[in-house]
């Protein structure tokens, strides 16, 4: 089971608690936007084996959004992190390239 810590509130519990959202950092097309890229919005999607960057409510808490780093194939979470943030810290991606030596995902690295 996920440890997640909200850090809107400071509470930590367990993923129960919160309520998923999806991937983090996607890059949202408004009107006047070509059919190809709100195609990829909607359905071009990062599902790595590894190191993932998703949205997180604190449904049974706060209520707010924010993002974490996890591993999808180790549970083990990085991070959380402001959603009003456009990349990870540095402190995550040091965490997460201390374990997992050259690492990428989407632009970040």
């Amino acid at each position: 089971m996920l440890i997640l810590d909200c850090p809107c509130c400071g509470v930590s519990g367990e993923e129960t608690e919160f309520h998923a959202g999806g991937e983090a950092h996607l890059k949202r097309f408004g009107p006047g936007s070509s059919d190809a890229e709100f195609h990829d919005y909607l359905f071009t999607k990062e599902n790595p084996k590894g190191v993932h960057l998703e949205r997180w409510r604190h449904a049974n808490g706060c209520g707010k959004w924010f993002l974490a780093a996890r591993d999808t194939m180790t549970l083990e979470v990085y991070g959380t992190y402001s959603a009003q943030t456009t990349e990870p810290p540095q402190d995550i991606k040091d965490k997460i390239s201390a374990k997992r030596p050259g690492w990428s995902w989407r632009e970040f690295s």
